[in-house]
């Protein structure tokens, strides 16, 4: 495995129930690599994220993602992996009943962080991070979905994550608050993390083309392979 690899897949099958999604599928993704995970909808692209999540378990081939194996990892050590993953869904998932910025200090909180001063610190970066500085005392319901999903986006970088893993999260969105999205996670992949995008959105690869890994009939054709 190279030094720079953050994810390495290898001759991977993965089962939803009895049913074979994925066959033998090996990938390799480096650190500040974009990424962008394409196919139909039932194609292996969630199933595949889950997996890489620890949502789903490995049955079947070698898996690890940001120094954690995940054909041996035991269910007390998921939250330590989820820490070093940031994951975006296209729902957004914000707790609905409190502030942006109580949202951001739940997830803190959870994960381990006792400091007030460094927690508050914190969740200021990420919203200026993401362009929201001024919204945290905003209600979740007071945001646009662009903006709602831009917090999703703060939310996953609080704990610094290595990768990047989102699930469709411009898929309730317009067009051109989409491209507000794929470039700010762009940008995140700039600085050394792993960006993995699953997406169906054809506009988004001509805008800002990127390796594609496609899932397709049980098994992935990968750009990286092909050029």
């Amino acid at each position: 495995m190279a030094l720079d690899t953050i994810i390495q897949v290898e001759e991977v099958s993965i089962f939803q129930k009895q049913n074979l999604v994925l066959a033998n599928i090996s990938i390799a993704i480096d650190k500040g690599e974009f990424v962008y995970l394409v196919g139909k909808t039932g194609s292996g692209k969630s199933s595949l994220l889950k997996t890489l999540y620890a949502d789903l378990p490995l049955t079947q081939g070698k898996a690890t993602i940001a120094g954690f194996n995940l054909g041996t990892i035991r269910r007390k050590e998921v939250p330590f992996l989820r820490r070093k993953l940031g994951i975006v869904f296209q729902d957004f998932q914000l707790l609905t009943d409190r502030t942006v910025n109580d949202n951001l200090y739940f997830v803190l909180k959870a994960t381990g962080w006792k400091d007030k001063a460094k927690m508050q610190e914190r969740m200021q970066s990420v919203l200026d991070k993401v362009g929201l500085s001024s919204k945290g005392v905003k209600m979740p319901h007071q945001l646009s979905g662009g903006e709602q999903q831009r917090v999703a986006i703060a939310r996953a970088l609080l704990n610094d994550p290595e990768v990047i893993l989102a699930d469709e999260p411009t898929g309730n969105l317009d067009p051109e608050t989409s491209e507000g999205i794929i470039s700010l996670l762009l940008d995140i992949s700039k600085n050394g993390r792993a960006v993995l995008i699953a997406t169906h959105d054809m506009m988004m690869f001509q805008k800002f083309p990127s390796r594609t890994i496609r899932c397709e009939q049980g098994k992935i054709i990968d750009s990286k392979v092909l050029a």
